[in-house]
């Protein structure tokens, strides 16, 4: 007998794969695209994303896509501000406060970015020489080609952001086991490795599953996943990786999302092979003490995979149970 935590699980399908889906659309004019992005790169602020005649087209994060040139003079607006965030975070802003207004301020920190970068120093930002997204992008898919003509308005690629995530399909009836903020844990492609992972979001709508998709690539027994093949409906559950190495370079992968169903902290347990089952109902327990075995009476709480948890008069961590030899 002894003292432990037990913890029950339920486990759902889903796919790894990557956060976000994104469109790169190009606004620079020009004869050629002269250098595009690899499909798997990952481009990050002030990185460059592609060229056009040889002129690089730079990362900037943001949500505001980008629409007109910016100099001095222009109408204050919230993409002269984003401009300001992203000419700070690269280190260019000493002295810049972010505000709607494109002022000698502004200007300046452009003309030490445009100088570290090597382009002309001109203190403004013409259309199409920086590129906005929310955040650093995994290129998935180039629609041109070197030498092609770029078309302003027209996308060039298509991206998610570099973070792994699963996205996992939980039965009706079972989504109030989950939501926002618990801890689960993920098993891997290879159906034994674990990474621990955090729920970010939980569907409120629910949509009719299908197939037998996210079952356990081992072929154990758990919860079917997506649809779990018995056609009932299913919520999305995203999960992110708090270790997100572990998901590096898997894109679609099947994975299993485990979540705690039950727990029980610090309890007495037994095997679950040790109970014995009495004629009037209930369990009891054949304790070994002084060469001598004789029954005592349990009550069972939380059943684990291998463990029980028992409680009872008498009942005290160290004590021997019989456990039936098969």
């Amino acid at each position: 007998m002894v003292r432990t935590d037990l913890v029950n699980t339920v486990q759902v399908g889903g796919a790894l794969g990557y956060a976000g889906s994104y469109t790169v659309v190009n606004q620079a004019a020009g004869t050629a695209y002269t250098a595009l992005p690899a499909p798997g790169a990952t481009i990050r602020r002030g990185r460059d994303l592609y060229e056009v005649d040889g002129t690089p087209v730079t990362l900037f994060y943001g949500p505001a896509p980008e629409w007109r040139s910016l100099s001095a003079g222009v109408t204050p607006g919230r993409d002269v501000a984003q401009l300001d965030r992203n000419l700070i975070a690269l280190g260019y802003g000493a002295g810049l406060v972010v505000s709607d207004y494109f002022t000698g301020a502004t200007a300046y920190a452009v003309e030490l970015w445009q100088t570290a970068r090597g382009l002309p120093v001109t203190g403004t930002v013409p259309l199409g020489q920086v590129a906005y997204a929310p955040g650093p992008l995994r290129i998935t898919g180039v629609t041109p080609v070197p030498g092609s003509p770029p078309q302003p308005g027209t996308a060039i690629a298509t991206a998610t952001s570099p973070v792994p995530v699963v996205i996992a399909s939980v039965p009706v009836g079972q989504e109030y086991l989950v939501k926002a903020g618990d801890a689960v844990t993920v098993t891997l492609p290879n159906g034994v490795s674990t990474t621990p992972g955090v729920v970010t979001s939980v569907s409120s709508m629910a949509s009719a599953g299908s197939g037998n998709a996210g079952s356990p690539p081992d072929g154990s027994n758990a919860t079917q996943g997506p649809g779990g093949g018995s056609g009932q409906d299913t919520v999305q559950m995203t999960v992110r990786l708090t270790q997100p190495a572990a998901g590096a370079h898997l894109d679609q992968a099947p994975v299993n999302v485990n979540i705690v169903s039950a727990q029980a902290r610090d309890v007495l347990a037994v095997p679950v092979s040790a109970l014995v089952a009495l004629a009037g109902g209930g369990y009891a327990v054949d304790v070994v003490q002084g060469g001598t075995v004789h029954l005592v009476a349990v009550q069972t709480g939380l059943f684990g995979q291998t463990l029980v948890q028992v409680s009872g008069p008498g009942l005290t961590a160290g004590l021997r149970v019989q456990v039936p030899s098969s």
